[in-house]
């Protein structure tokens, strides 16, 4: 699968999400998500009063964990969002880093960033900035960033050891990675890993688990730890109407579908890029 077309339909798919200001479901589109955004965001760690207290369109429901609770910011601390949507995660880092602190998101579809920067203003966020780049080509300069932020958005990159190594070129020393994504247990059938449009859903893109925590340490990263994994819900894997039809063109059996679902998990992964030796600076 080339990667080009790979990033076009998913900038494509999501261009959509944000033009329709909403969940997946809502515009029968493939993408992290099935059901409405708070019941998403509510599955998968986000508290009410974090829900409520972002600008109405931030939050649209496609991520697979929370990684600002885990992220442990601190005030002035410099965060780059990788694949920042709407917006959503910048906003609740913001508040935590506050006025001197800084975030960055970085988003590949324009009419993201649109949506964003507007939900920015409405908020009347200071401390956020918007930038259209490529994950896999950080528009950031090195040693900057204290701490990344990810949410369900690296398994839909082609390069993920392009990813993690521009991840470690941005961060300073003793800087921070923390992680929610999808990832496998094992190889998914050949016949949804090779759908394109389910790639874009997430799930055909999703690296085994072994190897993406391998490809995270082998762009230098230590301290490489997962620190909640859990089993995507077959209901959210099975109402995306492009794994739908991937199932109906592999006859597969509803055993060999749970089986299929059992394969994909959501994992929160912490890590850590170390202080540089002295021979090294």
């Amino acid at each position: 699968m080339k990667e080009e077309k790979v990033k076009k339909l998913v900038r494509n798919r999501y261009a959509k999400v944000a033009k329709t200001n909403g969940s997946c479901s809502a515009s029968n589109m493939s993408c992290c998500s099935a059901p409405s955004n708070q019941q998403v965001s509510k599955m998968i760690g986000y508290s009410e009063e974090e829900m409520n207290t972002v600008p109405e369109g931030a939050n649209l429901g496609l991520g697979c964990g929370n990684p600002t609770a885990f992220a442990s910011l601190k005030e002035g601390e410099r965060v780059l969002d990788l694949g920042s949507g709407a917006g959503f995660d910048c906003f609740l880092a913001a508040k935590k880093v506050g006025k001197q602190g800084k975030v960055i998101g970085v988003d590949m579809t324009p009419e993201m960033l649109d949506k964003a920067r507007a939900n920015a203003k409405k908020g009347k966020y200071t401390n956020v900035e918007f930038r259209l780049g490529e994950i896999e080509n950080l528009p950031v300069a090195d040693n900057s960033i204290d701490v990344i932020i990810s949410n369900c958005v690296i398994n839909l990159a082609p390069n993920k050891k392009q990813v993690f190594e521009e991840a470690f070129r941005v961060l300073a020393p003793m800087g921070r990675l923390m992680v929610s994504d999808i990832v496998l247990l094992k190889e998914l059938p050949e016949s949804i890993r090779n759908n394109v449009e389910a790639y874009a859903g997430c799930i055909s893109g999703a690296e085994i688990k072994n190897k993406y925590l391998e490809l995270m340490r082998k762009a230098g990263f230590q301290k490489v730890k997962v620190i909640e994994e859990k089993t995507y819900p077959l209901d959210y894997i099975i109402s995306e109407s492009t794994l739908k039809e991937a199932i109906k063109m592999a006859n597969m059996t509803e055993d060999e579908v749970k089986e299929a679902a059992n394969i994909v998990v959501s994992i929160k992964v912490s890590a850590v890029k170390k202080q540089l030796a002295m021979n090294q600076l």
